[in-house]
């Protein structure tokens, strides 16, 4: 069974590999790093956030990355800024917080950002929208995907955009 990203990467001509976990596997990127026998820094978390002039962004880290929150801000171009709700992130996407596919759902002009250091590993992995399904796609593969923008979310000692 094919899944909607699925159908988008091929649509689009966007190689990737689809892997799959027990879905009994407990939440988290570091149980489905285990699990399919990469690093946690590989599994991207995909995370919405909202801003106060109510736009909605989807930020992309490794597992086990944690967004400056000064970066985000200056990223995103806003200083109130707050996750989103998982009620909102599932109406904004349609998907559950756990797996959801950082592309084929954003409406035209929706913004997404790619921790800059993801660009140094040899393979991701983002959320099928299913738990249990795992998208195996090369840096480049998942910025053209997204259309993410890359910026420096997570090292204090540089500058947010990239150069």
């Amino acid at each position: 069974m094919k899944l909607p990203p699925h159908e988008y990467l091929e649509c689009h001509n966007i190689p990737y590999q689809r892997l799959t976990f027990p879905p009994t596997t407990e939440k988290g990127a570091a149980n489905v790093a285990k699990a399919l026998g990469y690093r946690e820094r590989q599994m991207i978390k995909t995370l919405i956030f909202e801003t106060g002039q109510g736009e909605r962004v989807l930020v992309m880290v490794g597992g086990d990355q944690v967004a400056i929150s000064g970066h985000l801000k200056k990223a995103i171009g806003s200083r109130d800024i707050h996750l989103a709700t998982p009620e909102t992130v599932k109406a904004i996407t349609g998907y559950e917080i756990g797996s959801i596919p950082p592309f084929h759902w954003q409406p035209e002009g929706f913004r997404s950002f790619l921790e800059l250091s993801m660009l140094d590993e040899e393979i991701l992995g983002v959320g099928a929208g299913q738990w249990g399904e795992e998208i195996m796609i090369t840096p480049a593969n998942l910025v053209k995907a997204s259309r993410a923008s890359v910026v420096n979310l997570t090292d204090k000692s540089k500058p947010v955009l990239a150069g």
